[in-house]
């Protein structure tokens, strides 16, 4: 709901250290694959109730996250490069919620299974427009330089990052967060459906 505003100050805040690692000879790919497996070191934390360290490593994810979008930025963007960024995104937004079902199952299994489904509904309408949208060359205004078409929605980057803190700094009313950062991602999903239905009908409707 609020990237697209914060989007032009993250990127003035990364390019100073993209440029640096651009004459280090730092690809964007190879800042996407440690920025993932930081991730997943936060995942493992998460699931062992490490929450605060967990919470580190989350942080360090979404900071290499912006990163590698500023170097690819700076030496051009790759179709690999866009299709590793977003694939492991969703990937690791799954498993943040999986491993605080894994961490106290009887407390946040159904509200962690929940916004994993939500996660998936919002994820596929997200990729399914992307490849429509491709397909018939448009581009979203409002969210230039990505490598995919980027369609908004209420649950966007920076209110999951905002929903991961939440869950981390307060772990014993995850289930609480969870349910409504659920209903967050189904009524994006509604959204972008809507968009969906509106914007690849034929063109007398």
């Amino acid at each position: 709901m609020i990237d697209r505003h914060l989007l032009p100050l993250q990127r003035r805040i990364c390019e100073p250290a993209a440029r640096r690692l651009v004459a280090a000879g730092i690809s964007a790919d190879a800042i996407t694959l440690v920025g993932f497996a930081v991730g997943l070191g936060g995942v493992a934390a998460i699931a062992s109730g490490s929450f605060l360290p967990g919470l580190v490593l989350i942080l360090a994810n979404r900071a290499l996250d912006g990163l590698d979008g500023a170097v690819a930025r700076l030496v051009g963007p790759t179709d690999r490069g866009a299709y590793l960024d977003i694939a492991l995104d969703f990937a690791f937004y799954a498993l943040v919620p999986a491993a605080f079902a894994i961490a106290d199952p009887s407390a946040n299994a159904l509200a962690a299974s929940v916004l994993v489904a939500t996660f998936m509904a919002t994820g596929s309408a997200f990729l399914a427009f992307a490849a429509v949208a491709a397909r018939r060359g448009l581009a979203a205004d409002a969210y230039p330089g990505k490598g995919i078409y980027y369609l908004g929605g209420l649950a966007e980057g920076t209110e999951t990052i905002l929903f991961f803190v939440a869950f981390c700094v307060w772990p014993a009313s995850f289930a609480t967060f969870a349910w409504i950062f659920g209903t967050l991602c189904a009524l994006t999903a509604v959204g972008r459906w809507t968009a969906g239905w509106r914007s690849f009908g034929p063109p007398d409707q």
